[in-house]
């Protein structure tokens, strides 16, 4: 059917040619010379891809349309006008039939058969191609002229066809009472001034709407309808160069470019409404449309139309409702690749050297991309890094300049404080407090300003807490300074850290693929998950709930203060240096806060573990917890709600975390239940009085210890190596569409600077925190801002900049001057936004989705690219392979050999080494290469393509993939 269709177009283009010829048409030599070259393109693929890989000047630049669909009816010699009842800017849009709103934007179905008719108009209607006119009145008057050249047109006729073009246009956004009359009479040739225009537009814009149009857009209207005093249809395709603002043709105030024109006789007016969406939706379509902005004759017009009708899907009549009105699909399938292999075909007929720029000499597609270590030199990674960084430096700062990064920061703080507050205080717990969180700060600071990638965010991680926690416990055994031991172990993996920059060591990177950083991520994010949960469960030793009460025994219930039975030596100490009498005392007085000062103990069954409690509070911090996570899931997702207009979803959705904070911590003080609160130093100094702000790297321990610690240290290198790139090469996903370029060498020299300072200074190590920098990632996506009616906002990338992280460290370091307001925020609340940062990591990772697959029949399994090319065992095989690593790595983190921890990180590397025994390359590309998931999907259809392809366009299609494969390469 469709072969039929080409050879029918290509006769009648070509009897049409000839009339018009015939007719005495203009025909310049250049358009003879295109006659005889069009005869090589057999088919309208050919054909357009001839027309879109010629030269582009500015005229015919094609621009995003906006279509307007006008009907009027003229019955009687009664009055009418044109009135709007559809629109298109990528999904259609009716007027309903109470005419007060617009529909819900919808997937447009069109008959084939109006699809055929519309065809036959372009055939056998005019076709007036760079028309130069200014108003309404001169493009009328050519088209009535043009349709007296080819077809008697009785005078009285042409009267009353170009008073109906002339009639008034009302749009569906207009009020009656405000509408400002267009002077448009025949006896009237005088314009409205311009201020009147300007003036009318401004009443009459929907300037929402106008928001949604990208800048730069022109206008395509369609103008249909029937007149009562018509024998034949007058059909016209009007494009103007230039293009020109029509006062009060087109709902909003931009030129318009196309105009189709469909008057026929009445009884028709189903058919003639068909035909003119036909003709908006093919507008609307991107390869018509540019057509229509380059064609240069009828028979382009035709091949476009040709070519749209190749790609039509038609749908049985007896399975398909047409009153169905199709949802917009959240991910519209784009034909920029379609578009893209088009021009470099034509260049290839041409001879144009431009397809050897993606073609390699044996037509193969070559993947283009710059190695910067492919010449080995001292320091040459670190060097290509600053020069890849430098030239965005100021930028990173001037880019920040938005308030999506108030949302970033505001949220960020919030949740760095959370894991600084947590792991400082196990940190405190293991080490006896001879840590200090000032480390925080300074590090990120410091970071911030100098580092390659910015986006990632400093932090103490579990796996460095499972090193400090171990140390401390084997310096305590054999009796060595805690501090000094430290201290030689962090300048040694300091010098590490610089000896792997200075070998670019960074590189190795590489050999870090989708199965190892899956498993380190949902460790990272497992664990924070375990530990939300497990300080929520905590604050149940400390506020208790009574099981089993006895009512009768109420009144019994007290908790008072007493002696001690066994006091300690410390307890002595303080009573004689406070020249305190033990008999004198009045324990049973006693306030509890005075009880705690004399080091008094409680007794009585309303006592916990720690002194007086209220009941309730354990209840209260979980309803906080939970309240926190859900409401702050749900802010978050409330950018794609229904509610509200988009601008307003759209920073409700920025701040999701931050406003969560505000509404707990302002529900906490009204309810007035003593939930536990953020501690905050208030003031800079040494977390205890025995130590210094520098810390001996000998002190008390023998001096061959400064050497023995490089054992150590080789362990805590590969772990701080491991957690700090493993972590980059997640941040610098090719999915994030980062354009200012990765520095692994830079952020592991920053890292290892910082880890000598703050090991000198007593402070605790900071490393790139997992779950931190993804939240910090997700925050700062960055999405289109004019989105048609119906279309998702397109993903444009990340906001790059340092600022956030800069202001999130700097904040953390004034906290000790916010002392007064952040006393204010439940620990509860933090631990919930603990469990929210561990939750939203988890999405988009693939070992998820690979899991869920067990439980899940074949039928109902989604369509993900692997399932297509993997047996389900070989994927369930993989899966396992890396549940056991996980499941590993767990153990290990928790067990008493936690110190071999470091190396186990380390071997899921080799481990994935060995798969290549166990499954075939073409099986590990589906299943751990880290190209997206649609990215594959879109070269699996391509290759697919390339095997369908005829021996008789075999040179032709095969090129056409390549360039396929090519694109999705170096998107």
């Amino acid at each position: 059917m469709p072969r039929q269709s080409h050879r029918h177009h290509k006769a009648h283009g070509s009897r049409h040619r000839k009339r018009d010829r015939r007719a005495g048409s203009i025909a310049t030599q250049q358009s003879l010379d295109r006659e005889t070259t069009s005869l090589s393109h057999d088919t309208p693929s050919q054909r357009v891809q001839f027309i879109l890989g010629g030269d582009e000047d500015a005229e015919h630049k094609a621009h995003e349309l906006f279509t307007e669909l006008d009907e009027i009816c003229v019955k009687d010699g009664k009055d009418a006008e044109w009135k709007e009842t559809a629109r298109w800017l990528k999904f259609e849009e009716d007027v309903e039939d109470g005419g007060e709103r617009w529909s819900k934007p919808y997937v447009a179905t069109l008959s084939l058969h109006s699809l055929f008719e519309l065809r036959s108009c372009i055939i056998n209607g005019s076709v007036l191609l760079d028309m130069q006119a200014d108003s309404i009145e001169e493009i009328a008057d050519m088209v009535l002229d043009h349709q007296e050249a080819s077809h008697e047109l009785d005078d009285n006729v042409r009267v009353r066809v170009r008073e109906a073009l002339l009639k008034r246009h009302h749009h569906q956004n207009e009020k009656k009472k405000n509408l400002i009359p267009i002077v448009r009479s025949i006896t009237e040739g005088t314009r409205l001034p311009e201020l009147i225009q300007t003036s009318e537009l401004l009443v009459q814009v929907d300037l929402h709407f106008m928001k949604k149009i990208p800048e730069g857009a022109e206008a395509s209207n369609v103008l249909v309808g029937e007149l009562d005093f018509l024998e034949r249809p007058i059909v016209a395709f009007v494009r103007l160069s230039p293009a020109v603002l029509l006062t009060g043709l087109t709902e909003v105030p931009i030129p318009t470019r196309f105009l189709f024109i469909l008057l026929g006789p009445d009884g028709k007016a189903q058919q003639y409404h068909e035909i003119g969406r036909s003709m908006a939706t093919i507008m609307t379509d991107e390869i018509f449309h540019d057509v229509a902005y380059k064609a240069k004759d009828k028979s382009d017009l035709l091949a476009g139309i040709d070519e749209f009708l190749d790609q039509v899907t038609v749908l049985p009549p007896g399975e398909w409702d047409p009153s169905i009105r199709i949802e917009p699909p959240k991910n519209v399938p784009s034909q920029l690749c379609y578009i893209m292999k088009l021009h470099v075909y034509c260049g290839a007929v041409g001879g144009d050297e431009r397809s050897e720029a993606f073609l390699g000499g044996g037509g193969v597609p070559r993947r283009i991309h710059r190695n910067p270590y492919q010449k080995w030199m001292l320091f040459g990674g670190l060097i290509m890094d600053i020069k890849r960084k430098a030239p965005y430096y100021f930028s990173d700062y001037k880019d920040a300049l938005n308030l999506q990064c108030v949302a970033s920061f505001l949220f960020l703080y919030c949740a760095c404080m959370s894991p600084v507050i947590t792991f400082g205080g196990l940190l405190g717990e293991a080490t006896e407090g001879r840590i200090s969180l000032l480390g925080a700060s300074m590090t990120g600071v410091a970071y911030s300003l100098f580092a390659g990638q910015p986006l990632t965010i400093l932090g103490s991680t579990g796996p460095v807490l499972v090193f400090e926690k171990i140390l401390f416990k084997f310096c305590k055994d054999y009796g060595l300074s805690y501090l000094s031991l430290r201290t030689c172990i962090g300048l040694w993996t300091a010098l590490l850290c610089f000896i792997l920059v200075a070998t670019d060591a960074s590189s190795l990177v590489c050999y870090i693929t989708r199965f190892t950083e899956e498993a380190f991520a949902a460790l990272i994010c497992l664990i924070f998950i375990y530990e939300a949960l497990e300080k929520l469960c905590q604050l149940g030793e400390i506020y208790p709930f009574n099981t089993h009460s006895d009512l009768d025994r109420l009144t019994l219930t007290f908790c008072r203060c007493t002696e001690p039975d066994n006091p300690s030596n410390k307890t002595l100490k303080l009573w004689s240096e406070r020249n305190i009498t033990i008999s004198a005392v009045p324990w049973s007085n006693l306030t509890v806060k005075e009880c705690i000062g004399m080091h008094g103990e409680f007794v009585g069954p309303s006592c916990g573990h720690h002194g007086p409690y209220t009941p309730d509070v354990l209840f209260w911090s979980t309803i906080l917890f939970f309240s926190t996570f859900f409401l702050s899931m749900f802010l978050k997702q409330f950018k794609t709600s229904r509610y509200f207009p988009t601008k307003v979803r759209s920073v409700i959705s920025d701040f999701a975390v931050f406003l969560t904070i505000v509404v707990m911590v302002l529900l906490d003080f009204v309810i007035g239940v003593p939930s536990q609160k953020l501690k905050v130093p208030s003031k800079f100094q040494p977390t205890r009085d025995d130590r210094g702000w520098l810390i001996n790297p000998i002190g008390r321990n023998p001096w061959w210890t400064v050497l023995a610690a490089a054992i150590p240290a080789l362990l805590c290198t590969i772990l701080i190596f491991m957690d700090q790139q493993i972590t980059a090469v997640i941040i610098n996903r090719k999915e994030h569409k980062l354009l200012k370029g990765c520095g692994y060498h830079l952020d592991l020299l920053m890292v290892g600077l910082m880890l000598a300072v703050c090991s000198i200074m007593g402070l605790p190590w900071f490393v790139a925190a997992t779950v931190l920098s993804i939240s910090h990632v997700n925050s700062l996506k960055l999405e289109s801002e004019s989105s048609a009616p119906g279309e998702q906002p397109r993903f444009l990338g990340i906001r790059e900049q340092r600022l956030t992280g800069l202001v999130i460290f700097l904040l953390m370091g004034c906290s000790v001057f916010m002392t007064g307001a952040l006393q204010f925020i439940p620990m509860p609340v933090l631990y919930g936004v603990f469990l929210y940062m561990g939750v939203s990591s988890l999405k988009g990772i693939q070992f998820f989705d690979r899991l869920m697959l067990f439980g899940m029949p074949a039928k109902h399994q989604p369509d993900f690219i692997y399932l297509r090319h993997v047996p389900l065992r070989k994927v369930h095989l993989f899966t396992l392979t890396q549940l056991t690593c996980l499941v590993l790595l767990w153990v290990i983190k928790h067990s008493p050999a936690a110190i071999v921890f470091p190396m186990m990180v380390l071997a899921l590397v080799f481990i994935r080494k060995l798969l290549d025994f166990c499954f075939s390359k073409r099986e590990l590309s589906y299943l751990d290469d880290v190209m997206p998931e649609w990215k594959k999907k879109k070269l699996d259809d391509a290759s697919k393509n390339m095997e369908e392809v005829p021996a008789s366009e075999s040179s032709m299609g095969r090129l056409e993939n390549y360039i396929t494969l090519y694109e999705c390469f170096v998107s």
